[in-house]
């Protein structure tokens, strides 16, 4: 079974945070549970790290390190 993407949304007028457990293809919310008012969605920073075969060891470095590893 899938599962569900959870997008964080945050209202424009009252400051309400809150999370919603939707499909990607669900519309995304427009409105407040709290006041009615718009919604905005919250994007959260996401850690990526690369591994398996196929990357190099220099791919997820700053170019001051990589170039002094050669």
């Amino acid at each position: 079974m899938a599962r569900m993407p959870t997008y964080s949304y945050a209202c424009t007028a009252c400051d309400h945070a809150f999370d919603a457990v939707q499909s990607i293809h669900d519309p995304a919310l427009t409105e407040c549970p709290e006041c009615a008012a718009p919604v905005r969605k919250r994007f959260g920073s996401v850690g990526v790290t690369f591994k398996g075969s196929g990357f190099y060891r220099t791919d997820s470095r700053s170019d001051s390190k990589a170039s002094s590893s050669s």
